[in-house]
């Protein structure tokens, strides 16, 4: 096998990891992201569950006041209606005074209402304060990992980036162009090895004289078809040579 095409086909093999970790860099804050939001809706449903507590808390309040009212209002009333001078005067203090207590009963009835409602409302915000809580912790963890994950393929990158550059270096420049040129052109996949007569990427069937000269190996030969650099891996021993169906 030509020197160049060992070079190249360790340079594949350094370009894909690349990509495979270039790659990861990008979809790392996607992830953090994604999980940013997720956590911002729990935390929106949390406030709008301390929302309708704290509405609730306030409307009890309200309501304790009204009642508050209503029994001054009761007291004034039954003062001035031990100064009536006529029944019909009585009466009507008392007419008011009923009226009043109605309305008492019917604010802590109401009162009653909000205070079962609180309830499931209170359990429902310590839930999910807790759960929060831990949710926080968590996407700070994976927001830590994420970090360190870019940074140390952020640094293989560079490793990997510094051996491609000895490499190229080392062939010859119109076949390093070569290689750069299909490698854009091809969705980042230069080369491919030959295997059982056809092209391991595009799968098209090599002719059998291309195939004889690219078992000979003393050219740089492209796919037909695909147009990736070609190579072929000869057997490395005499098992390699002999089916497996006719091994004794």
């Amino acid at each position: 096998m030509l020197p160049d095409i060992e070079r190249a086909i360790r340079l594949q093999s350094l370009d894909d990891r690349t990509a495979v970790l270039t790659k990861e860099i990008a979809a790392l804050p996607k992830h953090t992201a994604e999980i940013e939001k997720k956590l911002e809706a729990h935390n929106r449903r949390l406030e709008a569950d301390r929302a309708a507590l704290i509405a609730n808390q306030k409307q009890r309040k309200t309501l304790e006041s009204d009642i508050q009212m209503q029994d001054q209002k009761i007291s004034k009333l039954k003062a001035q209606m031990m100064e009536a001078k006529t029944n019909e005067v009585y009466r009507a203090f008392q007419h008011e005074i009923d009226f009043c207590q109605k309305e008492i009963r019917r604010f802590e009835d109401r009162i009653l209402e909000l205070m079962t409602e609180s309830e499931p409302l209170e359990k429902n915000v310590k839930a999910a304060e807790a759960s929060l809580a831990q949710e926080k912790k968590q996407v700070e963890a994976e927001k830590a990992q994420a970090r360190e994950r870019t940074a140390a393929d952020q640094k293989e990158i560079a490793a990997l980036n510094e051996e491609r550059t000895g490499i190229v270096r080392q062939m010859d420049p119109r076949i390093a162009s070569e290689y750069e040129r299909i490698r854009k052109g091809r969705g980042g996949v230069a080369i491919a090895e030959a295997v059982n007569g056809r092209c391991s990427k595009c799968n098209m069937t090599l002719r059998q004289q291309f195939l004889q000269e690219l078992k000979r190996g003393d050219s740089i030969m492209v796919c037909e078809s695909c147009k990736r650099i070609l190579y072929i891996n000869p057997p490395q021993s005499f098992d390699d040579l002999v089916p497996e169906s006719a091994r004794a």
